[in-house]
């Protein structure tokens, strides 16, 4: 990772953070290298999924999977108080997106929060200057299909989510959802 995708990636990281109370049970979905849970504040359990995920937690509490979510390697019983989807959501192909949601659904407890950070599609351009220049490596761009972030809520709400919040940020290139599972 170039410095660049670390600073993009920290962004995305800062904007959910505050939505992660000290002690939750976090499932990181596309969790990269895990700087959410490296960042955040004491957990009392962390999942981080990701096909490039590193294949060791530092803790018992901390364990990291390597594949696609959803995955069976994720204990179909295992709940959590917060799901992170921070830069995935527009790498899952649509036709994948209503499993996709009911996974989180599944897996999150009543009451619980999904949050999602997803970029808009003009983004997929800069990704591609900034990568011929050199300033980024990116991180599987290559899967990005211009997924329209004004399309999140009608991916998550037929599971049982209800939208709490929507922002944008990085110059409006980027969205932030945040949604409370009924």
């Amino acid at each position: 990772m170039k410095p660049l995708d670390r600073t993009l990636q920290q962004m995305r990281v800062r904007k959910v953070g505050p939505y992660i109370e000290a002690g939750a049970r976090v499932l990181d979905i596309g969790c990269a290298d895990g700087a959410l849970y490296r960042t955040i504040g004491p957990l009392a359990r962390y999942v981080g999924v990701d096909p490039d995920a590193p294949s060791t937690g530092p803790s018992p509490t901390v364990r990291f999977i390597r594949d696609i979510f959803p995955t069976p390697q994720l204990d179909p019983a295992e709940r959590f108080d917060v799901v992170a989807v921070t830069a995935v959501l527009e790498h899952v192909p649509r036709d994948a997106q209503p499993g996709f949601g009911k996974a989180c659904a599944h897996h999150l407890v009543p009451g619980g929060r999904l949050l999602i950070t997803v970029p808009s599609p003009v983004v997929d351009s800069i990704l591609g200057f900034l990568k011929r220049t050199s300033l980024l490596d990116g991180m599987k761009d290559e899967e990005h299909y211009g997924f329209d972030p004004g399309m999140t809520p009608a991916v998550f709400a037929p599971h049982g989510f209800r939208l709490e919040r929507h922002s944008r940020f990085e110059l409006g290139l980027n969205h932030l959802f945040v949604f409370r599972r009924t």
